[in-house]
């Protein structure tokens, strides 16, 4: 079962409000939402669907450089490779987008492994959770992702959070770090019961960030998610050993090797698993595994895939155990997407497709629709 064939799709896809991290503005209504669609197809007619999403202000990938690393520098080396030589082809990427501090291009690689493990479960004409010796689930409980930048629009977003059933919250901060704590309050206000995960997105320093803990510690939040910068293990390491809020380490964490360092610093509580920052489905399987057997809680997230992404990542967070609502919030911000049917969200849930694969039909009219050039 070889690869003979491996398309590239960019697309800008629709979206139905604005979203904003600390770092600046990640999707908007005018501009819409970058992603890449990869298909692969082997000698038999397998095709396997992969889907990268960069965005410009979370990491240093971009549509652009996605597309141009998978076309220009995977297809042609990954071309006869055997599906079932999975370490065979990340070290074909890896030979030909090398790593610096950490892995290489990892979106734009995660695509080819999502692609690549989707035809094997279609080839084996199973789900793709068994290739992990795991039932599949029914469905995933979700965390709303409220951001905001004042009290009001908080309440706003933590009310209808509430009226459609979440039981878990992921609040955004630093975008108005003055407000941050009045954001957090009203949505704990609101939501009282809810899992509570706040993400800083590497927008604090030490200090600030040791007072904003011991004031989450009264709050009543969950975890602290990336209050530092990403290679900051050691101010990571300080501030866990001055609160009692467990700290999460998303950014810090891409590679295995990065969650070795983490453990050995004891710079984390728990590990935030999301396949497209982590190279696919088989390098955050690794990181998820090494991180619980360190003790580390898990939590899942991603970075507003689409359909597909969503039930790729929600296959594997169900075989690494993941029992917090997680973090998978493309339907609150997509309008559309090149899927036959797209994830909907009931009472906080989402339900998972069945059949072989990740599960999920793309539609060709659509994808064409929104498909972008990419020089």
């Amino acid at each position: 079962m070889e690869i003979s064939k491996l398309d590239v799709f960019p697309v800008k896809l629709p979206m139905l409000q604005n979203f904003s991290i600390s770092g600046g503005q990640v999707g908007s209504k005018d501009a819409g939402a970058p992603h890449v669609y990869v298909r692969i197809t082997t000698n038999d007619g397998i095709e396997g669907w992969g889907e990268a999403r960069p965005s410009h202000r979370w990491s240093y990938e971009t549509l652009e450089s996605a597309v141009s690393t998978i076309k220009n520098y995977f297809a042609s080396n990954l071309i006869g490779l055997s599906i079932y030589e999975l370490a065979e082809i990340h070290q074909a990427m890896d030979q030909q987008i090398a790593s610096g501090l950490t892995k290489g291009q990892p979106i734009a690689k995660a695509a080819v492994d999502m692609a690549v493990m989707d035809a094997i479960a279609k080839t084996n004409k199973q789900p793709l959770s068994y290739l992990w010796f795991k039932r599949p689930s029914e469905r995933i409980t979700l965390s709303c992702l409220i951001s905001a930048s004042n009290e009001k629009e908080a309440a706003e977003k933590a009310q209808k959070a509430k009226k459609e059933g979440y039981t878990g919250v992921d609040v955004k901060i630093g975008i108005n770090p003055d407000k941050d704590l009045a954001v957090i309050n009203t949505v704990k206000e609101i939501l009282p019961d809810a899992f509570f995960r706040v993400d800083a997105n590497q927008a604090y320093t030490l200090k600030p960030a040791m007072r904003l803990a011991r004031a989450m510690e009264d709050i009543g939040v969950d975890v602290f998610e990336q209050p530092l910068a990403a290679g900051d293990l050691l101010g990571h390491a300080k501030l866990r050993e001055s609160t009692t809020v467990p700290i999460a380490l998303d950014e810090s964490i891409w590679t295995p090797e990065d969650t070795i360092r983490a453990i050995q610093m004891q710079a984390c509580d728990a590990a935030v698993i999301k396949v497209t920052k982590m190279g696919g489905l088989s390098q955050a399987k690794r990181c998820g595994e090494i991180a619980k057997a360190a003790g580390l809680e898990l939590l899942g997230g991603g970075l507003t895939e689409s359909t597909l992404g969503l039930y790729a990542s929600a296959h594997l967070f169900h075989a690494l155990e993941i029992t917090a609502p997680v973090d998978l919030n493309g339907p609150l911000f997509l309008q559309d997407d090149p899927s036959q049917e797209m994830a909907a969200i009931h009472n906080g849930e989402v339900a998972l497709p069945k059949g072989s694969g990740i599960g999920w039909e793309v539609d060709e009219d659509k994808l064409e629709q929104f498909s972008v050039k990419v020089i």
